[in-house]
């Protein structure tokens, strides 16, 4: 590293610590949501073949986690794999599951989060299946934050999962159609979801430079805030979490108007 580069990382954590010494904690968002983009695009420009981006991105979660008990954040929801991921090429997805896999284990060891899978588990290999369920089990009595790991989850595979979670527990109880139709409200559907009774999003994070949900938590992101960052998710920095929490602090957070 040279002096150049040794000052601007100097600059950026004093900005850094200049950022944090004016964070208000009580406006810190308690759910948020991060849609870790650009592995692949970080990998290219780097020289880099794509599974090395997927490992750095992986390598990046525990240090955003870390900033998240920094702050009071209280449930964070990672996306690590949609259900769309699963047409990319067998010669790409293979490792990009071990890699998923090994976060999941990471984290489960690591004795600080509480982890909890979102998404459909039959899309998953057994094996995948069998970590995520004892990754569950092992950190359930763990008074950290929870940490859903959106592992082969899409938003619209959600709702319906939902519904169809709903009918089931309908039929198990006897309620006849007609009485599920009269009783169904928003809140009912949203006991349903994935997330259960874990609070919506405050705040939903996109790295890359992408300016779009791509089906993210459709349902809990209707009054939800959002930051979309440049930086690929690989070498987002704490100064740029900083910013998204400053970010979000100042907007006036108006439901429906």
């Amino acid at each position: 590293m040279n002096l150049r580069d040794k000052l601007r990382g100097l600059l950026v954590r004093l900005y850094a610590r200049r950022v944090e010494g004016h964070l208000d904690h009580a406006q810190v968002p308690k759910h948020i949501g991060v849609i870790m983009d650009g592995n692949r695009r970080w990998a290219k420009a780097s020289g880099s073949t794509t599974v090395h981006g997927h490992r750095a991105g992986a390598e990046k979660i525990e240090e955003f986690l870390g900033w998240c008990t920094e702050t009071d954040v209280e449930v964070v929801t990672l996306w690590l794999l949609s259900t769309d991921n699963f047409d990319r090429p067998k010669e790409e997805l293979v490792p990009l599951l071990g890699i998923i896999e090994g976060v999941v284990r990471t984290l489960a060891a690591d004795g600080r989060w509480r982890v909890h899978h979102v998404g459909t588990l039959d899309l998953l290999p057994p094996g995948m299946q069998t970590v995520l369920k004892e990754a569950e089990e092992a950190t359930a009595h763990i008074d950290g934050i929870v940490v859903n790991v959106a592992i082969g989850y899409g938003g619209r595979q959600e709702i319906a999962d939902a519904v169809r979670s709903m009918l089931v527990d309908a039929n198990d109880k006897g309620t006849s159609l007609e009485e599920l139709a009269d009783a169904v409200d928003v809140d009912m559907i949203g006991r349903h979801l994935y997330t259960g009774a874990q609070p919506d999003p405050d705040l939903v994070i996109r790295t890359s430079g992408e300016q779009r949900l791509s089906g993210f938590m459709l349902w809990q992101t209707a009054h939800s805030e959002y930051y979309f960052c440049e930086v690929f998710w690989p070498a987002f920095r704490k100064v740029d979490f900083l910013r998204a929490l400053r970010d979000y602090a100042a907007r006036h957070r108006r439901y429906g108007g």
